[in-house]
Formats: structure tokens, C-alpha cells, sequence
């Protein structure tokens, strides 16, 4: 529960400081999100090995614009970094 309030409280707060927003469930602007669904939009992200390379498979423009407002720690899990 604490990781889940601090990842939600992280992201809303970097919204606010950049006034931007992301799609919410209904693909409408937000920049209040849930992490809720924040964490189902990441359900279909999947870690590979093609050739013997981890790859990331299924990570959009729009996770990536997620990630952005997570930080480099979320960044690096999904090898941007």
C-alpha cells in the first residue's frame, strides 16, 4: 500500500508541476490518474530475450510518456535508461 501511495501521490504531483495530463480509462485527459489504472495500462508489458538481448515487448509512446513522469528508477526497469 505504501509503494501504491507514493507512486500515485509521485505521479500526480509531476502532472501538476508540468500541467500536463495523460488518457485516463475512457481515453480522456487527466492529470489525476489512479494508479489503479495506471498499473492495468502496464499489465501487457513484457520482458523478452530475442537473440539473446532483453527486450522490452508491448511498451507504447504512451507508456513511455507515463514513465516519464515516474523517474529513472521505473525508467530503468523498462531498460529507456
Amino acid at each position: 500500500m505504501l509503494v501504491y501511495t507514493l507512486a500515485h501521490r509521485a505521479l500526480r504531483q509531476a502532472l501538476s508541476r508540468t500541467k500536463q495530463t495523460i488518457d485516463n480509462q475512457l481515453g480522456k485527459p487527466t492529470a489525476t490518474p489512479t494508479m489503479r489504472w495506471v498499473f492495468q495500462c502496464f499489465q501487457s508489458i513484457h520482458i523478452g530475450l530475442v537473440d539473446g538481448v532483453q527486450q522490452i515487448i508491448n511498451l507504447t509512446q504512451e507508456h513511455q510518456g507515463i514513465l516519464q513522469f515516474l523517474g529513472a528508477p521505473c525508467q530503468k526497469y523498462y531498460l529507456l535508461i
